[in-house]
């Protein structure tokens, strides 16, 4: 439901009461072709309206290409197709290779790799096993799931963000919320003052009340706010579809107003400007044993991401390996040449190995910044990091990136109060950008929160008023772009659509404008209006 279908009801002063009286006007007055036509032309004005409104919204759900169409369901020990609504709490899933999980839930048997990115934009599927909680939209790329329900389908996340995306609009920005309340003073103002024209001109002069109240009506007609109480929401609509189709969720068109307004970008680092995935920085040897060789022996049987990356950039001889176990959370114990080698992660960026209970040599890896890192950086003029990450890999990275301020060792209530100090310090607004699992409080404090395809967690999708789906920094950039593009398009409508009316109404007031002159004023502007709003889904 639209919002604009709402306050129709209770408001008796709205555009089409004026169009009403102004039809039964002209009836009354026996222009009855004049009364069709202003009939015709205002339904084709609506119709258009309709037909923009269902095209942005239809771009919209076509991002959102995650719900899923069935769910397999293990019944006794037949596999049976249900629809995902028909699945309740506690049911066990089945998912294959390729499927798409129906509901979140539990894995309960099996494991496999999952591609999270249509809700995370995390590009590498995600390794999950016993008791890991998985979530509706994502697909399975290898393995079979068990699955056991723990949330409805219509709890699911997937119907959670469907959800979010039709509510968009329910999030009015100023300038929409000012052109509603204007409608619905103006109007009144409008319906009383064609009242005296009418009746007391006639009064004093010697024409006659038909030609008065035929002028009245034609005031009627072109004092009509149709083309603003259109354009302006549809100007903001067409804003959300153009960014949507830019993979950018934007949720209303307050944050629209809020983005063209941005001052201060602040970032989260890691999973934000950086990949979250790992590369070599340097190898330490502490007897002189080749320690990447090493490693990359023992961790070419570990599926850990930081396991992946370093066997990545190993490409010489691996040594034999034997009796390879895996301690859970620790690392992975192996034998070569009969000696033990224990290899894991004693530190958090940092692989070590250990031989006879002596450290013999560690790795330390860096997260590989992403790829439009720089350039988002260098096209916002101010940026702010916000890390929980060292002191150390802070500075390193905000220095490569040329960011002003960095702050880091962060804890999600020092970010806050550091976003809150930058708040205090501008007129304009402050956007924060995070990967949203420890970021939910820092989004929602922020003028504009946007999450980075952060729909991992459930906290973030509901805490950030804007979800970029694709994880990459630089739709940020895109965003503010489109955001001052379609307020640009909006005050161009408003204030076009205003003059318009103020010359015919001058016009109309002196006899000089027919009824056609003022369906012209009041549907071509409308048209016009609405044309231009279509100009923000381009984008």
């Amino acid at each position: 439901m639209c919002e604009h279908h709402h306050h129709n009801h209770f408001q008796i002063f709205d555009e089409k009461f004026l169009m009403g009286i102004a039809i039964i006007g002209a009836i009354c007055l026996g222009e009855y072709f004049e009364a069709l036509a202003v009939f015709l032309l205002y339904n084709l004005g609506e119709f258009l309206q309709h037909k923009a409104v269902e095209k942005s919204e239809k771009s919209i759900t076509e991002l959102m290409d995650l719900r899923p169409d069935s769910a397999n369901v293990l019944v006794g020990s037949e596999i049976i197709t249900k629809s995902p609504e028909d699945v309740h709490i506690g049911d066990i899933l089945i998912v294959k290779t390729g499927e798409k999980i129906a509901l979140d839930g539990v894995v309960s048997d099996g494991s496999a790799f999952v591609n999270t990115s249509a809700l995370t934009g995390e590009a590498v599927p995600k390794e999950f096993s016993s008791n890991d909680e998985v979530l509706s939209g994502c697909v399975v790329t290898n393995g079979v799931l068990k699955i056991k329900v723990t949330k409805s389908f219509e709890n699911s996340t997937v119907s959670e963000i469907l959800e979010l995306v039709e509510h968009a609009g329910a999030k009015k920005s100023k300038t929409e919320n000012f052109i509603t309340k204007f409608a619905r003073i103006y109007t009144p103002i409008v319906v009383l003052l064609a009242l005296l024209i009418a009746f007391i001109p006639p009064l004093f002069l010697d024409d006659s009340f038909a030609e008065w109240i035929n002028r009245a009506l034609t005031l009627l007609v072109i004092s009509c706010p149709c083309a603003l109480v259109i354009s302006v929401p549809l100007g903001f609509f067409a804003g959300l579809g153009g960014a949507s189709r830019n993979g950018i969720l934007i949720k209303g068109s307050r944050y629209i107003e809020a983005l063209a307004k941005a001052e201060i970008v602040v970032f989260d680092k890691t999973g934000t400007l950086t990949n979250g995935n790992f590369v070599v920085e340097e190898v330490v040897s502490i007897n002189g044993e080749d320690i990447l060789k090493l490693v990359a022996s023992v961790e070419k049987y570990s599926n850990h991401p930081i396991a992946k990356s370093i066997t990545k950039c190993y490409n010489g001889e691996l040594f034999d390996v034997s009796n390879v176990s895996e301690i859970a959370g620790r690392g992975l114990k192996a034998e070569i040449n009969g000696e033990p080698i224990f290899v894991g992660s004693l530190g958090k960026n940092s692989v070590s190995v250990i031989k006879n209970d002596d450290i013999i040599g560690y790795i330390v890896l860096s997260d590989e910044l992403k790829s439009n890192a720089r350039k988002t950086i260098s096209e916002l003029k101010n940026t702010v990091i916000l890390s929980g990450d060292t002191d150390e890999n802070v500075q390193k990275i905000a220095k490569v990136l040329g960011v002003t301020q960095a702050f880091s060792k962060l804890l999600p209530q020092d970010k806050l109060h550091n976003l809150e100090e930058l708040m205090e310090k501008v007129s304009g607004t402050v956007l924060f950008v995070g990967d949203g699992i420890n970021d939910a409080p820092v989004l929602r404090r922020a003028d504009v929160g946007i999450a980075m395809g952060g729909l991992g967690s459930d906290s973030a999708l509901e805490a950030s008023d804007a979800v970029i789906m694709n994880d990459d920094p630089y739709k940020v950039v895109t965003a503010i772009e489109i955001s001052k593009k379609t307020l640009k398009i909006v005050k161009h409508n408003i204030i076009f659509a205003l003059s318009v009316k103020v010359l015919f109404l001058v016009l109309g007031s002196f006899g000089f404008m027919t009824m056609w002159g003022a369906i012209f004023a009041d549907v071509g502007v409308t048209l016009l209006a609405v044309l231009n709003s279509l100009r923000a889904m381009k984008s």
